[in-house]
């Protein structure tokens, strides 16, 4: 595994993407065929679930270091990572050997189903055999956290410059379920590509419209006692607005406008008269959405859809906890269904009747689509997303400021003459995103962090005031940069009050803003809320503990955002459903 992990080393020190690209282009030149096979599902997102449990896997390491239980999860909190933990404290091997990566994975699967005695010989021989350099990724591979930030289109990049292949055709073809054991790597990268059978398409995925704080239209006011004020605006300059698009994007009529959807990206195929469904994670859906059926035989065979898979009722999206409860089903129940319906709302199509479409300007593929809904009634599961028409740029901004109204993200805009692309390309969409919303609260808890960071404290917990007592709420793990990080950790260490396991609980002092995407009620949470991807927006230190927010805005926040609402639906969808 020496290959595999001069590889992992070199794409973990380094944080340049070219240097990362080289380094995998060399290996997929000159390592085994097995290695790069495997190399290749572990980069892409076929890495294999943890093989053995945290518990077990430190336990088991302190023993053989010979070191208390108490030592070793010290020396964790340390380094804030469980496999660099396990290589740094282990003895050194005693009979060091050479194993390729597929021979090291095969032994991995097989640990499977393992009875826990022979798991952990096994394991002690794998530590025996197991040389210094090459420890760290074996363990990533065992815990199931091989993340190197290394992304699939920077993979397929990789593969196409070592292969001599188009970037389009590499990740096309690599899309979908494989498994490095079943192909070789010829036919996978060089074989007859055939019909793709249940496989997608790569994603084609846009860019952020970056705008300049001061030209945001649709950020809420807040009152000095940090009350919700719906509706409230600080709208920026209408000509700076349209002067800075107009410099980014060029002329409107050169762009078509839709809402952004909150909810998950994916593919709906009809090949070989079978549905499927497809997550961007490459995850097959369609056993937990029974609606689909509906589907059978009303599109043509050789047929592949677009769009976002939402909660949806009353001609409304429903905000993006309700499709949770749809997700990681194996059964879904009649009483689901009716609770949670969802369509897919379409906004392109990249096959028809077997024909790949992707190469043919977005307008062409948009005039198909909107063929399919006026040739007749479509199952309402499939809904086309509308057009947002505008003539200029401050109409396209009044149109997204009314996109939480609608119960979406923002916007998407789509060059109009551009073709279905793979991963991100500059240029050809964009997403435009309403501003997050945002809450004061203080510092209550702090905890170590993973990765660059170990050793740091980097993840946080934050209360708002309830009555006369801030109540934990939210978590919060990014949003600092390094020198803000490094000044905090100091402040913790002098104004820790108490300490449990890796978390300190710190003085009430510290005051930061948190953007968050959304909020819904949560009965897991003390607070009775939960806010969706939380992130640090900035140090407050202008503000004393006292003037952080309460709970009371939040709930105002909940009605006033239409967040909350829920409820039964009619079930018009699930007509004729078997």
């Amino acid at each position: 595994m020496k290959a595999f992990a001069d590889l992992f080393r070199a794409l973990d020190e380094s944080n340049k993407t070219n240097a990362k690209l080289d380094a995998l282009e060399r290996f997929f030149r000159e390592a085994p065929e097995a290695d790069r096979l495997w190399a290749l599902a572990l980069f892409s997102g076929r890495r294999p679930k943890r093989l053995l449990a945290a518990t077990k896997l430190a336990r088991w390491a302190a023993a053989e270091a010979g070191i208390p239980d108490w030592l070793f999860a010290e020396s964790y909190h340390m380094t804030g990572d469980l496999a660099e933990t396990v290589s740094l404290l282990l003895p050194p091997a005693t009979a060091p050997g050479e194993r390729p990566l597929a021979d090291w994975m095969g032994r991995l699967l097989a640990w499977r189903g393992m009875p826990e005695a022979a798991l952990r010989e096994t394991l002690r021989a794998s530590w025996r055999e197991l040389p210094d350099g090459e420890r760290l990724p074996f363990h990533k591979l065992l815990t199931g956290g091989m993340r190197l930030g290394v992304s699939s289109n920077l993979v397929y990049k990789a593969v196409a410059r070592a292969e001599g292949l188009p970037l389009a055709e590499v990740a096309t073809r690599l899309s979908g379920s494989w498994h490095p054991e079943d192909v070789p790597w010829a036919d996978l990268l060089h074989g007859e590509s055939g019909s793709r059978g249940a496989q997608p398409f790569p994603f084609f995925l846009a860019h952020a419209l970056e705008l300049p704080p001061e030209l945001a239209v649709d950020r809420p006011v807040q009152s000095p006692t940090g009350s919700f004020q719906p509706g409230s605006e600080q709208p920026g300059s209408d000509h700076a607005l349209t002067a800075r698009l107009t410099e980014l994007l060029g002329e409107p009529s050169h762009w078509f406008a839709e809402w952004k959807w909150d909810g998950i990206r994916a593919q709906l195929l009809y090949r070989d008269q079978r549905i499927s469904l497809w997550s961007r994670g490459e995850e097959e859906l369609a056993a937990a959405f029974p609606e689909l059926a509906l589907l059978q035989g009303r599109l043509p065979d050789g047929s592949c859809l677009d769009g976002e898979l939402l909660a949806f009722k009353d001609l409304k999206p429903l905000n993006f906890q309700n499709l949770q409860n749809r997700l990681n089903r194996k059964n879904a129940t009649r009483a689901l269904l009716q609770r949670f319906p969802v369509v897919l709302m379409v906004y392109d199509v990249l096959q028809w009747e077997g024909r790949d479409l992707r190469a043919l300007p977005f307008t062409a593929r948009r005039a198909l689509l909107e063929g399919l809904w006026t040739d007749g009634p479509l199952p309402g599961v499939l809904r086309l997303s509308p057009e947002l028409p505008f003539h200029n740029w401050l109409e396209l901004k009044q149109q997204r400021e009314r996109s939480r109204e609608e119960g979406t993200e923002g916007l998407m805009l789509k060059r109009r003459d551009s073709p279905y692309g793979v991963g991100r390309k500059r240029g050809d969409w964009f997403k435009w995103k309403v501003d997050p919303y945002t809450v004061d609260a203080v510092l209550l808890y702090a905890q170590r962090g993973h990765g660059r960071r170990a050793g740091l404290f980097t993840d946080f917990t934050f209360g708002i005031w309830h009555g006369d007592v801030l109540l934990p709420f939210a978590k919060a793990y990014s949003g600092l940069d390094d020198a803000e990080v490094r000044a905090l950790n100091t402040w913790i260490k002098d104004h820790t009050l108490s300490r449990s396991g890796p978390v300190v609980m710190l003085e009430p002092h510290h005051v930061f803003e948190l953007a968050f995407e959304g909020i819904a009620r949560s009965p897991r949470h003390r607070s009775g809320i939960a806010l969706r991807f939380p992130r640090i927006h900035r140090w407050r230190r202008d503000k004393a503990p006292t003037q952080a927010d309460n709970l009371a805005y939040l709930e105002q926040l909940l009605q006033t955002s239409g967040l909350a609402n829920e409820g039964p639906t009619t079930g018009d969808l699930f007509a004729g459903l078997p």
